[in-house]
């Protein structure tokens, strides 16, 4: 089974320019993007999961804390869960891998944030593959 896991990029600066880099990210399974545009810090995009899917989460710009239960029960889920956290930040280049079988949560911690997700789904596959929990179920944001 799969495991959450950070995939480290770099970050290199010169006369140039900058260049934002994730070297190591197989995207062989990736089937489609999205991009989440998050103006407002105080919103909770939470909670939405997937038996199925897989999804990769970059920070294109300012920083994000995500949360990510992995689900015992679809119908009926403990609300004893305990959430794994993790920051994504654009001064940071890398990409958060969360397997099938997780709800993700995500809250920008700078205004005007943009997060880029990568997903091994098509969208018609996703859509019915997609529960929806309270925001407030695992964690107090």
């Amino acid at each position: 089974m799969d495991n959450i896991k950070i995939i480290e990029g770099g970050i290199s600066v010169d006369y140039r320019g900058q260049i934002s880099h994730v070297n190591d990210l197989d995207m062989s399974e990736v089937e489609r993007f999205y991009v989440i545009h998050q103006n407002d810090t105080s919103i909770i995009r939470a909670w939405h999961a997937h038996q199925h899917e897989k999804k990769w989460f970059y920070a294109i710009k300012g920083s994000f804390k995500m949360a990510f239960v992995k689900i015992d029960n679809w119908e009926n889920p403990s609300p004893d869960l305990k959430p794994e956290i993790f920051h994504l930040s654009d001064k940071e280049s890398k990409v958060l891998y969360i397997p099938e079988g997780y709800a993700n949560g995500i809250k920008a911690e700078e205004p005007d944030s943009i997060l880029m997700v990568f997903s091994n789904k098509i969208l018609s596959e996703a859509v019915n593959d997609s529960w929806r929990y309270d925001s407030k179920m695992w964690m107090n944001w």
